[in-house]
């Protein structure tokens, strides 16, 4: 977690009838303050001295918590210091993009252990469904050759309308209805029982920032993801806000003034729409019009011939559409920051981001608190890495939708002490509808 942690909100209970909630509370404010003592976690719950020992004691002989030392220079005996234990459990975040399927396994500590990428031309479901299931059994192998340790989820982090904008995209016209036709929650070859989660790619991209990333010291801001298609996910009070329909924040159609960019295909209309200015896919073409041919951003690091100029006037023309975005976005939405990332190489993304702190600072917006704009921390694994939280989410909250606000948020993976007998928790249905 990046800068200072996090007040936690809340309280937890001494009752023996929440003991379980009580646990939850205790390991997420233990993962929020990284280490911390039992007076700390007494304090943080406001739960009593004696409870908080025994749930201590309790969740470090199940192997949850571990000792990391001790913490001196104060009144009294040196207080023990407990951290999760990383190697208890693991979970699996696939992000099925457009362009790659990305998949990472991601210890308790939210330390990526592994990863997997696979790409593709246009994501085919059965392309995508034998490069998902392959990354699963990598990681399966890696965490059954580690004794107790086991996997306790899967997130999946997917674009909505995965088959949509076939006509900037050169995809198959009938790549929609085949994915429209698909269960996310079936999908991959999971072993029984193993619960998965499905959410927004943009949104699960938030909640990875919101948990351990550049958002964390933040309660209320806008996470803008720069990928094939630009989107974003939204959080207040603390939580990932997906709306009735698991759909806000959904930046693409935003509109815009038109794109400078003699590549971008002039329309009549008065406005375009963000996804058609500040979007990778336009990146792409307006090289390709250079005589660039680039298929991946990766290709532009190092920059090839002839790109710089090209790449340059792109970055001028979707950052003036961010900084038109955000303005609208903090007129209606009173937020601290706004988290800009991107699938870029990370000093084309910088650069990405300076245009647009600076042509940001340089418009006089009147009758709006300006936000603090800052660079995500995950690039193109902020999505994977936030689906692998999902099934963590559930498994830690005290209240189950302390981090996603929206649709049904009332699964819950099963008490840690059923876990600790490794006791596999039953399919949970998904969190949203991919």
């Amino acid at each position: 977690m990046n800068g200072e942690a996090p007040v936690l909100s809340g309280k937890g209970s001494n009752s023996v009838k929440v003991r379980h909630y009580n646990e939850r509370f205790v390991l997420d404010a233990i993962r929020r303050l990284k280490e911390a003592s039992k007076s700390d976690l007494a304090r943080a719950a406001n739960l009593t001295p004696a409870a908080v020992a025994t749930i201590v004691d309790g969740l470090e002989s199940s192997g949850f918590i571990k000792q990391v030392g001790k913490r001196f220079g104060q009144r009294g005996s040196p207080s023990t210091l407990y951290r999760l234990t990383p190697e208890r459990i693991y979970s699996v975040g696939i992000k099925i993009g457009r362009r790659a399927l990305e998949a990472v396994l991601v210890d308790f500590a939210g330390e990526v252990r592994s990863r997997g990428s696979h790409e593709y031309r246009f994501p085919d479901p059965d392309l995508v469904l034998k490069a998902g299931n392959m990354s699963l059994a990598n990681f399966e192998k890696l965490v059954d050759g580690l004794g107790d340790a086991s996997i306790v989820g899967i997130g999946i982090a997917s674009p909505y309308f995965l088959g949509g904008w076939s006509e900037e995209l050169g995809f198959p016209n009938d790549l929609g209805s085949r994915w429209e036709a698909i269960d996310l929650t079936t999908f991959f070859a999971t072993k029984p029982r193993i619960p998965v989660f499905v959410e927004n790619d943009a949104s699960a991209a938030a909640l990875a920032e919101l948990i351990q990333g550049s958002g964390a010291r933040f309660r209320d801001f806008m996470h803008i993801s720069i990928d094939t298609f630009v989107g974003g996910g939204l959080v207040q009070g603390g939580k990932v806000h997906t709306g009735p329909h698991g759909n806000s924040a959904a930046l693409g159609p935003l509109p815009v003034s038109p794109s400078s960019l003699d590549s971008v295909a002039a329309k009549p209309a008065r406005y375009q729409s963000l996804l058609h200015r500040a979007s990778i896919y336009v990146l792409v073409n307006h090289l390709k019009s250079r005589g660039v041919e680039i298929n991946r951003v990766r290709e532009l690091d190092p920059l090839p011939r002839g790109a710089r100029e090209p790449l340059f006037e792109w970055i001028d023309d979707c950052a003036n559409a961010l900084v038109e975005a955000i303005i609208a976005i903090t007129s209606v939405i009173d937020i601290e920051a706004i988290v800009l990332d991107s699938i870029l190489p990370r000093p084309i993304h910088l650069e990405l981001l300076t245009r647009v702190q600076s042509q940001f600072n340089r418009t006089s917006a009147i009758g709006i608190v300006a936000p603090e704009i800052v660079s995500g921390q995950f690039g193109p694994e902020a999505s994977p890495i936030g689906a692998a939280m999902l099934p963590f989410s559930a498994l830690l909250a005290p209240d189950s939708g302390v981090l996603m606000i929206g649709k049904d948020r009332t699964i819950l993976l099963g008490s840690l002490s059923k876990l600790a007998r490794q006791s596999q928790p039953a399919r949970s249905s998904a969190i949203s509808t991919g």
